[in-house]
């Protein structure tokens, strides 16, 4: 309207006003002729007091359109209209028009004017039925005068329209314009970026350097698609970075389509006053952005931010110090504290662009937030990473506490998330009282090792059973262990844990491996497992806390996201496998312990792979064993200049007790060592028994057969092992080896067989060695005190045989139990349960 008064008054030439001959030209107006141009302004009228010019004093609207068009001659025609406070009419409207024209009637604040007229009162400026039927005859009069306009504006925003009354008033004016009304809105979306771009900035002197710099966000835009806006792919979309230039057109969008749908905000007005002061704050601060993005906007100023909460309730202010963009907010904390994100301010940019994305209207919003999309869209800028926005947003959503997110948006609430309740319920952990058990359970369910037969988890050394079995203790994280550190609490533990086993020496100290922490992560597990515990708390108490479905929704995927990240955490910190050693060739003799430590390679493995992995190529289980090994480790430690043969079951259990032999996985792979063996006559051979030295029953050497590990079995030299056979089948009767068709071993387990030897025919009988194999036994445990009674028996007859190697224990509990006047029914319901629940092969009630 105001550009209209320029041109219509001609009061300068239209070929000096910018941008209106080129609109001239389109128009194919090669003159543009003056016009008289009446202003009727809503706020500077008043209905009760007149307007003096000069001898005429005008009272209504049209006594003041009448003088502003025609001076006195034109007030003439509606002076008696003006003094009744009546409307001229038409007719004296369209001759006024004519007579004077042409003519440009400008209307600014009608409504504003108009709803000043209380109903069935009378004012100098007519009532409010008079003005309306004034509005109705100047529309219809300039509709019928070819060289007469009028233009009128109409408020958009309930803020400006004010009481009922004023609603009444903006409904009767819009329906008799409405009547003949041509709209023209100046206030689009894509009309805005030139307006605002114009008045803040003078024409681009360099044009080449804008187009290089948004076909740059179209290029980025372009190649990375799927991270963005679907319509930023669209080649129209490069017009509105040109149009727009140097405002990027994600600012105008959140503006014209979020916040102009507030009460107080002004499309044109508010845009243009936030933008200038945005503009000065950024010229100022020499901000280095190729053009401002919604993550460019300065809300540490405090000039932009309260051109901006103004339109907002009350309590945005703290919000926006905390968790958008005050001097010590987080995310100020979080880019200094990570080089990679405070390099680009991700983490400041991203909470600007979702604040300016979600404030005004996210109280309305039936889908809450800004997309995740539109987020990088306000931030990212060509040659950057877009991936370090994405993991300042998984920052900002973990620590903000006025931030939401959810089906990959975000939004800033003026209610806090419950990551306060959180954090405040995270103190509530003791270390040990909570933590460790936490850390405890799911090392239980996901630390497994085909290689070991068992696994100890954070248990005192008496509780680890000095047993053959391999086993894997894993140390708790208040015994750390960092590469190469030979002095750390982990090594202080085990060694303790490997020298005893309760009040005793351990005796199969080769038998044991360590899962340790690295110290250096473990006070990031402590927090993890306290963020989990908090959040698990905080869902169980939903009811409790009155949560909403939203929070609640909220909640839970907090607690998904923290259980993941302590899975995540366990693998970082549980890395590190302990290996105790002795070195039998070290200078002076055998070493005492010594550790060896390696990194678990975790990532995307399992724990039992990754186990399975670093011992098989360090050579700390053995799997595999060539007879050769078996060979050499006998002639070192076991076959003397006098003694020849060894028993079977000593050598495995040697290999079980000291840490300079071999660690086999099983006795199974020892006895295939074994089984393999004999089958040559390179290696050594094997005896069920040795009688006497030199003297032995079920020999097997350079053939197969069955090995047994007991306590009579024994392993030969070879060359004894050939001298033994050679007595029992001299030589020349038909092979060297025992399992051809004559001399087979019968059911019995008596061998015989014709031979010569020392010039006699005789026959050799081996004969079945006697072994027990079986024990049985029952007692009677004390009802008095069924633990102690059970003790003294573990004690005293089982760890004699667990002790042993081999032994199969099976323990059974038999249960009677009589009364004379017979269970009640809750005692044979809780009976029955438990006895299920405790895997009872029978458990049933008799009725006598």
């Amino acid at each position: 309207m105001l550009a209209v008064y320029h041109v219509a008054g001609g009061a300068v030439s239209a070929e000096k006003m910018q941008g209106v001959p080129a609109l001239l030209e389109r128009a194919k107006v090669k003159e543009l002729p003056k016009a008289r141009v009446a202003v009727l302004d809503g706020n500077a009228l008043s209905p009760s007091q007149p307007r003096e010019h000069g001898k005429v004093k005008a009272n209504t609207l049209w006594g003041e359109l009448a003088y502003q068009i025609g001076d006195e001659p034109g007030y003439a025609l509606v002076a008696a209209a003006d003094k009744d406070g009546t409307s001229p009419g038409k007719d004296a409207l369209g001759k006024l028009l004519k007579q004077f024209g042409p003519v440009v009637v400008l209307m600014d604040e009608t409504v504003a004017y108009l709803r000043q007229f209380e109903s069935g009162k009378s004012y100098k400026g007519g009532t409010f039925n008079s003005n309306l039927s004034f509005l109705q005859a100047l529309t219809e009069a300039a509709a019928g005068v070819p060289n007469a306009i009028v233009l009128a504006s109409l408020p958009e925003s309930a803020m400006e329209v004010g009481d009922d009354h004023g609603h009444k008033a903006l409904d009767a004016v819009q329906k008799l314009f409405g009547r003949i009304e041509a709209v023209w809105k100046p206030v689009a979306t894509d009309e805005a970026f030139e307006i605002v771009r114009r008045r803040l900035f003078k024409a681009v002197q360099d044009e080449k350097a804008r187009d290089e710099v948004c076909v740059a966000f179209a290029d980025l835009y372009r190649k990375n698609g799927e991270k963005f806006p679907a319509d930023t792919r669209d080649g129209s979309y490069l017009r509105k970075l040109k149009a727009s230039y140097p405002i990027h057109p994600e600012v105008f969008e959140r503006l014209y389509e979020d916040w102009s749908t507030l009460p107080k905000f002004q499309r044109t007005r508010g845009v243009l006053r936030l933008m200038a002061r945005l503009i000065h704050s950024l010229w100022r601060a020499d901000n280095k952005d190729f053009v401002v993005l919604p993550g460019s906007i300065p809300l540490d100023d405090h000039n932009v931010r309260n051109e901006l909460i103004k339109y907002l309730p009350a309590g945005w202010d703290p919000i926006l110090d905390k968790d958008v963009d005050g001097a010590h907010s987080e995310p100020r904390r979080i880019d200094d504290e990570t080089p990679v994100l405070g390099a680009l301010q991700a983490c400041r940019r991203s909470a600007r662009a979702i604040f300016l994305g979600s404030a005004p209207s996210v109280a309305e919003q039936k889908v809450r937030g800004v997309g995740v999309e539109r987020v990088r869209l306000g931030c990212a800028q060509p040659g950057q990473a877009i991936g370090h926005y994405d993991d300042a947003l998984r920052r900002l959503s973990e620590q903000l506490h006025n931030l939401y997110s959810g089906n990959d948006r975000y939004w800033f609430d003026l209610r806090p998330n419950l990551r306060r309740e959180m954090e405040d319920r995270m103190q509530r952990y003791d270390v040990k009282l909570h933590l460790y058990p936490a850390i405890q359970e799911r090392l239980q369910k996901v630390v497994k090792g085909s290689v070991f037969q068992a696994v100890h988890v954070f248990q005192d050394a008496k509780d680890i059973p000095d047993k053959v079995d391999l086993r894997l203790v894993v140390l708790d994280p208040e015994h750390g262990h960092k590469r190469k550190d030979f002095d750390s609490r982990a090594v202080a533990k085990a060694s303790a844990i490997l020298a005893k086993h309760g009040e005793k020496p351990r005796e199969f100290q080769n038998r044991i491996l360590f899962l340790v922490a690295d110290a250096s992560a473990v006070q990031a597990l402590r927090d993890h497992v306290r963020r989990f515990l908090a959040w698990d708390s905080i869902v169980d108490d939903a009811d409790e806390l009155n949560l909403d479905k939203h929070h609640e929704k909220e909640a839970k995927k907090n607690l998904e996201d923290a259980a993941a990240r302590v899975d995540g955490s366990i693998k970082e910190v549980y890395r590190l496998l302990l290996v105790p050693t002795q070195d039998p060739d070290a200078e002076g003799g055998l070493t005492g312990v010594t550790w060896e430590d390696e990194a678990l390679a975790l990532s995307g493995s399992t724990f039992d792979k990754a186990l399975e992995n670093a011992t098989r190529e360090k050579e700390w289980v053995i799997k595999t064993w060539a007879p050769t090994h078996l060979r050499t480790l006998l002639r070192r430690w076991f076959w003397k200049a006098d003694v020849k043969s060894v028993g079977l079951g000593k050598v495995w259990l040697d290999s079980c007790r000291y840490l300079y032999m071999p660690r086999l996985a099983t006795e199974e792979v020892y006895l295939q060592t074994v089984r393999e063996g004999i089958r040559s006559v390179e290696w050594f051979g094997y005896a069920a028994s040795e009688k006497e030295p030199g003297e032995f029953e079920g020999l097997l050497y350079g053939e197969g057969g069955s090995v047994y590990l007991d306590n009579a079995a024994v392993l030969i030299d070879p060359a004894t092992a050939k001298a033994a056979k050679d007595r029992v089948k001299p030589p020349g009767t038909g092979g060297s080896g025992v399992g051809e068709d004559e001399g087979e071993y019968g059911d019995t387990g008596t061998k015989t067989g014709t031979g010569t030897g020392g010039g006699k025919t005789g026959t050799t009988t081996v004969k079945p060695t006697t072994t027990t194999r079986r024990f049985h036994g029952t007692t009677k445990v004390d009802p008095a005190d069924p633990i102690s009674s059970f003790t003294e028996i573990v004690q005293n007859v089982i760890e004699h045989f667990q002790s042993q190697y081999g032994t199969e224990v099976v323990i059974t509990v038999d249960v009677e139990a009589k009364k004379l006047s017979g269970f009640d029914t809750k005692t044979v319901r809780d009976v029955k349960e438990n006895a299920k629940a405790l895997s009872f092969s029978t458990a049933e009630f008799e009725e006598h």
